[in-house]
């Protein structure tokens, strides 16, 4: 009982690894999911109930009651229980169809595999009889069973101290906060040989990832089954009306009006011609006595309500369901919707809501992977206050390119598919310039990827964003060659000469700080701080030194964003090897605090990204996807609102709005909300 108890006013999450007996007396929830609504017990009573929150199923139910007494029907009740089961059986089936793919879709995911540590071996599990606190195996390209921390793994993600899993036994605690739905904080501790160490969000993988290059790692499930992130952001199976349900829930409310009054005028009429007529006329039929003319009203109107039930069309509802039907089968063979490249067809998941997509009057969309291609080509840069990427004749007027130039032979490990079409950066590079060696040192140090060598000589890279996977190429194919990393290290070909770099720190990205930092130190010892961020995040934490230098890449900067183009700031600082030594105490006593982790961090990542040298700028093009500007222009013939979402700078964000058609040039004033917060934005709208 009090394992039970705790269950349902769960605050803090206590468990063990490798500890069922232990782990199962919380009642945690298993790894099974649910999206289906039905089973075969609760089927035929949860879909009447849902049927007859239609008030025309409900008010034909009430019919088929009335005419089941003598005394007021005058039709049989097969009349209206025939059609009635009729409309029930139609829909139920469609409902019981649409769940029956729920439970098939539930049931291919409960039924994958997945290696689970049980008594010192590894056996091969079903994910749905996986338990919180189990250690599970999981392998390259395979999905994440449950949400999990990370204990050990052949990439480079590194838990703090080295927590190997072979080293968690019975007595070992793990903290951590409730199942919830926030995908970007986690916090939790877990207490080893006496000691406790602090756990975060990067140290846990969530359920529905994939594992991406590495060969296997293993892991704590921590959340399983709808306590995981995915299921309590995805909400419950509901019963859902369309605006037509509900029009036709208020037509039948007016129908239902008037044929009350119907009655009422016609039981009243039958009241008045009892009182005067009704007490002496038995020519064609003898009275009974004692009915009296107010009980004579009173049944000639449910008589009437019976006789009259025509008026509201059941019919209506047996045509609608069918209809809504042959629509899902329709979108379901509409070759128009239809994506040969991953053979991937249009599917109504939900056969009841067909009609809502022409009742669609907002559409809300983020530009990148949605408007974009999301394929990001590094296409210019400013270096030291000097523009590549352009190229121009001898009267300085642009020149179009038209054709690919190959500059990039001469690198081993170059992208054959990568272009640049400026030569004289090329020549800078070779020619051994130092700020244009540091401003693609910084691209190849300052980033989050994976390197993978699938062949000899053939590498690729696995990029979170592809903004840094364009930026990490762009550094590759200038001399700088991003080989390999460690969570202590990264290695660097540079110039043909291979570098390997201690890495210090990483100071993560993230929507507030705009900025990514990474702290390393060279073979020579040399301390520096390479950071990539926002322009008007960098400027401000730039050296007053770089005043003159800061205006002439903002001219850039504004030309690359006229041209749609996505722009970074790039900036470095030397450090001092004492100042690090105490920077990184201080860096780890927040890293491994339990409470205001992350305030501590934000204050010293503060602290030591200012005063920085600024580089350069770098400009990434992503095109728009085949049709998006006609797309956009149909929808807006059809009076749809359609709003962007982007952190592009303003004038990048203007630009790609032209070229999507979402801005057209008969607009004479294009509105621009500039406020920062919540309030200021409502207030601007209004």
């Amino acid at each position: 009982l009090p394992s039970i108890f705790y269950f349902f006013t769960e605050e803090e999450r206590h468990l063990r690894a490798n500890d069922r007996p232990f782990n199962l007396s919380y009642h945690y929830a298993n790894n099974a999911i649910k999206t289906s609504k039905y089973n075969i017990f609760t089927f035929l009573p949860l879909n009447l109930f849902e049927q007859f929150r239609r008030l025309a199923n409900a008010y034909f139910l009430f019919l088929f009651i009335l005419q089941l007494i003598p005394q007021i029907s005058s039709l049989s009740w097969f009349t209206t229980a025939v059609p009635l089961i009729l409309v029930l059986a139609i829909t139920a089936v469609k409902d019981a169809s649409d769940d029956i793919n729920r439970h098939k879709s539930d049931n291919q995911v409960n039924n994958r595999r997945v290696n689970v540590l049980i008594d010192g071996e590894l056996r091969n599990e079903k994910w749905m009889n996986v338990q919180v606190g189990d250690i599970i195996k999981l392998e390259n390209n395979q999905f994440v069973t449950a949400d999990l921390l990370l204990l050990s793994s052949m990439c480079c993600i590194a838990v703090s101290h080295c927590l190997g899993f072979l080293v968690l036994t019975m007595s070992h605690w793990l903290r951590c906060e409730p199942p919830n739905n926030r995908l970007d904080k986690f916090k939790g501790s877990l207490t080893l040989d006496g000691q406790t160490y602090a756990l975060d969000n990067d140290k846990v993988l969530l359920r529905g990832c994939t594992l991406r290059n590495t060969e296997w790692c293993f892991g704590l499930v921590i959340f399983g089954g709808p306590d995981t992130k995915l299921m309590q952001n995805s909400g419950k199976t509901t019963f859902k009306r369309t605006s037509i349900d509900h029009l036709m829930n208020v037509l039948v409310l007016c129908i239902f009006g008037f044929l009350a009054s119907m009655c009422t005028v016609l039981a009243i009429g039958n009241a008045i011609w009892e009182v005067n007529e009704g007490s002496v006329f038995t020519v064609f039929l003898p009275r009974e006595s004692g009915a009296g003319a107010g009980l004579s009203a009173f049944l000639s109107f449910w008589s009437y309500v019976i006789i009259l039930n025509t008026v509201v069309p059941i019919s209506l509802y047996v045509s609608v369901e069918i209809i809504r039907l042959g629509n899902s089968f329709y979108i379901d063979w509409d070759r128009k919707m239809y994506y040969p490249k991953s053979d991937t067809p249009a599917q109504a998941r939900t056969t009841t809501l067909n009609e809502e997509l022409g009742q669609i009057k907002y559409i809300f969309s983020d530009k990148t992977g949605t408007l974009t291609q999301n394929i990001m080509t590094f296409n210019k840069c400013s270096i030291n206050g000097k523009a590549y990427g352009e190229l121009f004749d001898f009267a300085r007027q642009r020149v179009e390119i038209t054709e690919v130039r190959d500059e990039h032979c001469y690198l081993i490990l170059a992208d054959p598919k990568f272009v640049f079409h400026d030569h004289s950066l090329v020549e800078t590079v070779r020619e051994g310039n130092p700020e244009a060696q540091a401003f693609f040192r910084l691209l190849a140090l300052c980033h989050t990827v994976m390197p993978e060598e699938k062949k000899e000589g053939e590498l690729f890279y696995q990029a979170q964003s592809p903004d840094e996977g364009a930026l990490v190429t762009a550094a590759r194919n200038f001399g700088f060659v991003f080989r390999s990393r460690t969570p202590e290290s990264i290695t660097v070909i540079e110039m043909g000469k291979q570098v390997t770099y201690e890495l210090l720190a990483v100071l993560d990205f993230n929507n507030v700080r705009k900025r990514m930092s990474v702290i390393v130190s060279s073979p020579e010892g040399k301390l520096t701080l390479f950071c990539k961020g926002a322009d008007t995040i960098i400027y401000e934490r730039l050296h007053p030194s770089c005043n003159k230098l800061m205006e002439v890449t903002t001219g850039h900067l504004n030309e690359y964003a006229g041209d749609g183009l996505r722009t970074l700031v790039l900036a470095y600082k030397d450090l001092d090897k004492g100042y690090m030594d105490e920077w990184k105490k201080r860096h780890h006593e927040a890293s491994t605090a339990i409470d205001g982790r992350e305030e501590r961090l934000d204050e010293l990542y503060e602290e030591i990204e200012k005063d920085m040298l600024l580089l350069g700028a770098t400009a990434v093009e992503d095109k728009l996807q085949e049709g998006v500007p006609q797309t956009i222009e149909q929808l807006a013939k059809a009076d749809i609102k359609i709003w962007v979402l982007t952190g592009d700078k303003q004038e990048t964000a203007e630009n790609i709005g032209y070229s999507c058609n979402m801005l057209r040039e008969e607009m004479k004033d294009v509105f621009i909300v500039a406020a920062n917060t919540a309030e200021g934005v409502k207030e601007e709208l209004q």
